[in-house]
């Protein structure tokens, strides 16, 4: 099963020095039976496409919360057992795809890690400053966040995590 941990720069580079992704439970994203229900699409590609955006909209939510991060989102892509990733408890919409590991991954068995381009900085530093007022309500500002969504993550091999910490 691929599942996405969304993280921070701080977060990747601490996982970097560590070796691994933890401590356990590791809050993750998949494609559960939820998300397929939601997203209606036997399309696998679409649906992981979709719990990739979902583990990106989580690391906004940790940008948002770390004024000290970098306005960068930052997802790591694992595969793991199909028993490892236990889906989330609840039935509303921001629980769909949310998993938790159970135990603590290696990095080096990352599949890939996904992170914005240079371009899309300020629409996330914008989408990290809106966040609160969308979950408020306000148009305006779920327009700002949707803007950052907007912005394609790039993908990058594990051995690539150096270049993308300096």
């Amino acid at each position: 099963m691929r599942v996405y941990v969304p993280l921070t720069l701080p977060g990747l580079a601490e996982a970097h020095q560590a070796g691994e992704l933890g401590p356990a439970p590791l809050r993750a994203y998949a494609v559960t039976p939820g998300l397929r229900e939601w997203y209606v699409s036997d399309d696998i590609e679409e649906l992981e496409y979709a719990a990739l955006g979902r583990a990106a909209a989580a690391s906004l939510r940790m940008i948002a919360e770390d004024a000290a991060a970098p306005r960068t989102r930052v997802v790591v892509a694992l595969d793991v057992a199909d028993g490892a990733a236990t889906p989330a408890p609840g039935e509303d919409e921001a629980a769909l795809g949310r998993v938790a590991l159970a135990d603590a991954v290696r990095l080096a068995v990352a599949a890939a890690v996904h992170v914005d381009a240079d371009d899309a900085r300020e629409d996330v530093a914008a989408a990290a400053r809106a966040l609160a007022a969308a979950d408020g309500g306000d148009g305006g500002a779920r327009s700002v966040v949707d803007g950052a969504e907007d912005h394609e993550l790039l993908w990058f091999g594990v051995q690539e995590i150096p270049g993308l910490l300096k």
